[in-house]
């Protein structure tokens, strides 16, 4: 079978892992062809294979003529920057979540995408999980009707201190861009988005450092409205111990929840708003039918990878376009600029209004990590 030659760019724990997926033959379409990190003892990961040639320079790799494509896997910050390098060079993308840290550089990473001609991908990797594609083909097909409401309560995300003392970019503004909403939820915003849609305005409540010595946000609530009057709430946190994952989408002609590796949808007899106005009765509910469904969940991280390697392959389209990224990334910035400004926040955000405040997060977080220029 043809494969595609991957360069693999930052092997930290994520960068790590998918090499391994690779050499251990979950990827058939990949053959890593080179890897890269600015610190040498990484290398040490990857010594029992000595012909992959190693670079500290990602911009050496790229040149070396040895990749078709890129895998990016390190700080959010460098995502858009060197994915652009990446396309100047005509070299395929797939990265890491988030897409970016802000708005703007994610707009012009997607731009350069798309004058490059190359494809571009980005590792959101619950997307590959049946109960979430199930729940967004009900929600397409319109057997939900129109849409009301959507409530997420997604904490079972739980970190302790350790976690966030590992690393002196982690839990930072400067290194990392943000918390909870940065590092572990953009999966479930991108899920939000895909399944449920965008958003038009939110108001956000983040917590900063409420359960963890840490700057950033480890509790959020964010509340959404949509232009035809539907809602969406979504909770998360790193804080809970007991965490819940409970995804539960209404609409007008029924209601589906995904828990606990199932999916369970109750389907309306009669509309919802037809039968509130035709019943005779002042106590009843309209009839309703009950599907479940359920799937194990698949090891997602290697099949987003060699669905992007058939896309380069064949043409053929991915599951998670690089250019979505952006959605995941507006609703994150846009909870942040409520917090920060204790007020609504439109969608899409104000750019340099956010990127001012993230700018003087930065400046005055307990761990003085410098923000990149912007």
């Amino acid at each position: 079978m043809e494969k595609i030659r991957l360069g693999i760019i930052g092997l930290g724990n994520m960068g790590t892992g998918h090499f391994y997926n690779v050499m251990e033959g979950k990827c058939p379409s990949v053959q890593v062809t080179a890897l890269c990190d600015i610190d040498p003892e990484k290398f040490k990961r990857a010594e029992k294979y000595p012909e992959i040639p190693c670079f500290t320079d990602y911009r050496s790799m790229l040149d070396s003529g040895l990749c078709d494509a890129v895998l990016i896997a390190v700080p959010h910050y460098d995502h858009p920057t060197i994915a652009i390098d990446c396309f100047k060079r005509k070299i395929h993308v797939l990265t890491e979540k988030p897409a970016g840290v802000y708005a703007r550089q994610v707009r012009l990473m997607n731009e350069a995408a798309a004058n490059s001609g190359v494809k571009f991908g980005i590792m959101f990797n619950q997307r590959t999980n049946p109960m979430y594609a199930k729940a967004r083909e009900i929600v397409k097909s319109g057997q939900l009707g129109e849409l009301k409401r959507m409530v997420w309560i997604i904490t079972n995300w739980y970190r302790t201190q350790a976690y966030y003392d590992s690393g002196n970019w982690r839990a930072t503004w400067g290194g990392e861009g943000g918390g909870v909403l940065l590092n572990q939820a953009p999966h479930n915003l991108d899920l939000w988005q895909w399944i449920f849609g965008m958003p038009k305005r939110i108001r956000a409540f983040c917590d900063f450092g409420k359960y963890h010595n840490i700057d950033v946000e480890d509790d959020v609530t964010i509340f959404g409205e949509y232009e035809n009057g539907a809602t969406a709430t979504f909770i998360t946190t790193t804080g809970d111990a007991c965490g819940t994952n409970r995804l539960e989408i209404s609409g007008d002609r029924g209601k589906l929840v995904v828990e606990h590796g199932k999916l369970c949808f109750w389907k309306l007899d009669t509309p919802e708003r037809e039968f509130c106005f035709t019943s005779k009765q002042g106590f009843v509910t309209p009839g309703s039918s009950y599907e479940e469904f359920t799937a194990p969940e698949p090891d997602g991280h290697p099949l987003i990878l060699e669905d992007f390697a058939k896309s380069i392959l064949t043409g053929s389209d991915m599951i998670a376009r690089g250019e979505e990224g952006i959605n995941s990334l507006s609703i994150s910035n846009a909870a942040y600029l409520s917090a920060w400004t204790d007020d609504w926040a439109e969608i899409p955000t104000d750019e340099a209004l956010f990127e001012k405040y993230l700018n003087e997060n930065c400046a005055k977080e307990s761990k003085k990590k410098q923000c990149p220029p912007m």
